[in-house]
């Protein structure tokens, strides 16, 4: 029997927290592929931070990439809003007849992370180092896991989360998380949603139908400044990684309209192939 081919979904923390749509678009697309959701919790932080009273805090590497400061009393929080995360995109899915499983990094040591010590810039341009951040680099993903799952029927929802050591929980980011789940997989396509139609060259107008390899080096060179957001570099970035690991194909495109993933494998979004 020919095995089907593997599609990666991205889902941010926004679009999680009302995953109706996308639910129900990848029920109509389960019998043509075999589908991995990964995802993040940046709403489900929020929200926990407004609950709890906590003022959130980031930080923004020498390169540009900004990401959420984590000590190890946020990463407590960062756990918590994971699994919420996760739950409300597994309900939905179990919801149209899509038997999906719930992991973190630390349910069969899914996602192995190591403990970075973060440089941070201010906007003097002056850099520190930050010893007492738990953020994550990606060291291994287990796609033996995946795999079982996938073979099974099942349809895995990995939450951005990394087992560090010894047994730390990781915040990792999310894009990255899919190109190496992808790269891992031999993925023939991912797909990463967010709340905006796809890559503007300069937002909100010149929306980019394709991007090959080289034109993405330099999207990604280009980002910032105006012409793109920190959240779409770190996109952009991911689809380089992902491409670079081995996956055909990486679509970045709006995750809130009706049948989104439907729509971007027939043409919509930005498509990035090498």
């Amino acid at each position: 029997m020919q095995e089907k081919p593997i599609l990666i979904i991205k889902v941010g923390g926004s679009i999680a927290s009302t995953p109706d749509l996308i639910a129900q678009d990848l029920a109509s697309l389960h019998s043509r592929y075999s589908i991995v959701v990964v995802h993040g919790c940046s709403a489900q932080m929020n929200e926990l931070y407004d609950k709890f009273g906590i003022k959130p805090a980031f930080i923004t590497s020498p390169t540009g990439f900004k990401s959420r400061y984590t000590n190890a009393d946020t990463i407590r929080v960062y756990n918590l809003a994971i699994h919420n995360a996760s739950t409300s995109i597994i309900l939905a899915l179990q919801k149209v007849g899509v038997n999906a499983v719930g992991l973190s990094g630390f349910d069969g040591k899914a996602v192995v992370g190591k403990q970075k010590i973060v440089t941070s810039v201010d906007e003097t341009g002056k850099q520190k180092l930050i010893r007492d951040d738990f953020t994550g680099k990606i060291e291994k993903i287990n796609g033996e896991l995946l795999k079982t799952l996938l073979n099974a029927g099942y349809t895995p929802v990995v939450g951005a989360l990394a087992m560090g050591e010894p047994a730390q929980p990781l915040n990792i980011d999310g894009d990255r998380l899919a190109a190496a789940v992808g790269a891992e997989l031999h993925a023939n396509i991912m797909i990463s949603l967010t709340d905006v139609d796809g890559y503007y060259r300069n937002f909100p107008n010149d929306l980019v139908a394709t991007l090959n390899r080289e034109e993405l080096k330099t999207a990604i060179e280009n980002a910032g400044g105006g012409k793109a957001s920190g959240g779409m570099k770190k996109k952009l970035f991911a689809c380089a990684e992902a491409l670079d690991g081995g996956v055909h194909e990486v679509i970045i495109g709006n995750g809130t309209v009706p049948s989104p993933i439907s729509r971007l494998l027939e043409g919509k979004g930005t498509h990035c192939k090498k």
